[in-house]
């Protein structure tokens, strides 16, 4: 079946949070499987196991309890967020698989710029040097899954720096740019999207821009 490709753009949390779950709740045993590509505006997002006690200094950044598992992480501007919206069963897919697939999508992209990613275990994510460059975190509902994963392109990484990040204290958070890359949303954007068809063997793939996902029924298919 193919996998329909959303780029939304800039999206408030609580706005794909809300199309995520209606999204699932609505979707039957033919509802084709989604990839949402989205970017945040500044946002601390607690998981199912957060603890208010990661959250060092949250300052005038808003902080939204949700329900994907981990702990504490940031979304903003420059960060890639790919939200997996896919029938885990019609994969054949169970939970650590899908995590492994998604850290994988992520380690071909870092190799096409010439960096090395890697898996750490017990905490979920794609490392360089032992600096976080991508988050993951997940909810599987009804047999399906939606939240995803977040890539650090060129945001600010001050942010990371008032909680601390998943969970672990003094954990150092990179990006793309911080590891001199020059690479845009848009370039990665792609490469990620080739990434997670050959991490999940899609088929070609319908790609729809569309304005934003709304809260109550996800956006239609327009092209």
């Amino acid at each position: 079946m193919t996998v329909i490709i959303r780029k939304l753009g800039l999206v408030d949390y609580t706005e794909s949070w809300a199309a995520m779950r209606a999204f699932t709740d609505q979707r039957s045993a033919e509802t084709p499987d989604e990839i949402w590509f989205v970017e945040h505006p500044p946002v601390f997002t607690q998981g199912l196991a957060g603890s208010p006690a990661h959250l060092l200094a949250p300052g005038d950044i808003p902080v939204v309890q949700s329900d994907r598992g981990g702990q504490v992480t940031y979304h903003g501007p420059g960060q890639l967020v790919a939200y997996v919206l896919l029938d885990l069963r019609r994969l054949g897919l169970g939970p650590r698989e899908l995590v492994r697939r998604l850290e994988s999508a992520v380690i071909a992209v870092l190799a096409h710029y010439g960096l090395q990613g890697q898996r750490r275990a017990g905490a979920p994510g794609v490392y360089v040097d032992e600096a976080k460059i991508a988050a993951l975190g997940l909810r599987v509902r009804r047999q399906c899954s939606y939240h995803g994963l977040a890539l650090n392109v060129a945001p600010d990484l001050s942010p990371f720096g008032r909680i601390n990040p998943c969970g672990y204290s003094n954990l150092a958070v990179t990006s793309l740019a911080q590891l001199g890359k020059r690479a845009t949303l848009t370039e990665a954007t792609g490469l990620l999207e080739q990434a997670l068809r050959t991490a999940f063997e899609s088929p070609a793939s319908i790609t729809a821009t569309v304005p934003r996902p709304e809260p109550a029924v996800p956006a239609p298919l327009t092209g």
